[in-house]
């Protein structure tokens, strides 16, 4: 506020010490620039010196002079009515009941993602057993702040949370071209929960006869692929016959049909197979079974030990725990599949 009172007695020394003409003419200058601003221009927006330079002027000024201001009678009202209120505001004080600290909101959308089932007052009365004492009100505010619906919408149960709680396994062939136009079809098993793939054989004619024995091939060699599976997904492809089935129903697996050209409804194999084709297949050429054949089993291994996963915490299907980094140690690069893949370690 001084700087503003100073700034306004120099401003009138100087004005006192020029002549009357250079005065007028100035004024009516500035007085044609404010108009042409005020039509072309937004406006302009005050700070605190501004406003109060303007009040102070205007408080001696006649009204008869102030037109073309910048600012009307009622903005300066409400600027002084503004600034009374903040000398006179007082810190204020929180009444009624305390704030749902962070910690209790993340465990009510947390209850409410595990337990699609639970509504409000049955997500409070958990919350009541651990000693944390909240309303029911308080538990939908939650719930609809982080945009989650009521029970009834997400007890629906999806095809993941299906296939999840079947431990289920999926299985699906992948195309590969040679560069001699010769196409093979590779077989793959994936188990869901862990996302270990397998591969099952190769071939150039994938007939339902030959289908059949790849799977009973890995029944035979003990592979790990359905070890405590419930169901296999597959989709109606010609190759899947009767006999093909009939060999996981003998293990106790219910085989389900994929629904008419929905490869969405059989995603996991599918995003496995878009996985592989993306950092090996569609990066070099494939000239024969053998290439193929070594090419993928390098690809599995490093895909089962050592790809992280997302959906596991960034850990391989082996859930192999990695060792903490620390900040200088050596790290060593392995290549796999021709160099088309690199897996990185702490130095031993």
């Amino acid at each position: 506020m001084f700087r503003v009172v100073y700034r306004l007695l120099v401003s009138l020394v100087v004005l006192a010490a020029r002549s009357g003409r250079s005065k007028d003419l100035e004024i009516v200058v500035l007085r044609h620039q404010l108009a042409v601003l005020q039509r072309t221009a937004k406006p302009p927006k005050l700070n605190d010196r501004d406003r109060s330079l303007l009040a102070a002027i205007a408080r001696v000024l006649p009204r008869s002079r102030r037109e073309g201001w910048l600012v009307t009678p009622d903005a300066l009202l409400r600027w002084h009515r503004r600034l009374i209120a903040r000398r006179w505001t007082q810190p204020s004080r929180r009444s009624g009941r305390p704030s749902t600290t962070g910690e209790i909101r993340a465990l009510v959308v947390r209850m409410a993602r595990e337990n699609p089932t639970w509504g409000y007052r049955r997500i409070a009365g958990e919350l009541a057993r651990l000693g944390h004492t909240i309303a029911a009100s308080s538990v939908w505010n939650t719930l609809k702040a982080a945009g989650i619906e009521p029970s009834p919408t997400r007890s629906s149960v999806s095809w993941t949370a299906l296939l999840r709680s079947q431990a289920a396994a999926a299985c699906d062939f992948a195309t590969v071209d040679t560069a001699l136009g010769r196409r093979f079809y590779v077989l793959f098993f994936i188990d869901i929960p862990t996302r270990r793939a397998t591969l099952a054989g190769i071939t150039t004619n994938p007939t339902g006869p030959w289908t059949t024995q790849a799977a009973r091939n890995l029944f035979l060699t003990g592979s790990e692929t359905f070890k405590g599976c419930k169901m296999l997904v597959r989709d109606r492809a010609g190759q899947f016959t009767a006999s093909f089935d009939e060999i996981f129903g003998t293990e106790g697996i219910k085989v389900v049909e994929t629904p008419v050209r929905t490869p969405v409804a059989n995603c996991y194999i599918e995003r496995w197979i878009g996985s592989l084709r993306r950092e090996l297949l569609d990066r070099t050429v494939i000239w024969n079974e053998p290439q193929l054949r070594r090419l993928i089993v390098d690809y599995l291994d490093h895909y089962n030990e050592h790809r992280p996963h997302r959906s596991l915490g960034q850990q391989p299907p082996s859930q192999t725990p990695s060792t903490a980094f620390q900040a200088g140690d050596p790290v060593t690069v392995r290549a796999r599949c021709d160099g088309l893949v690199h897996e990185y370690r702490q130095a031993a």
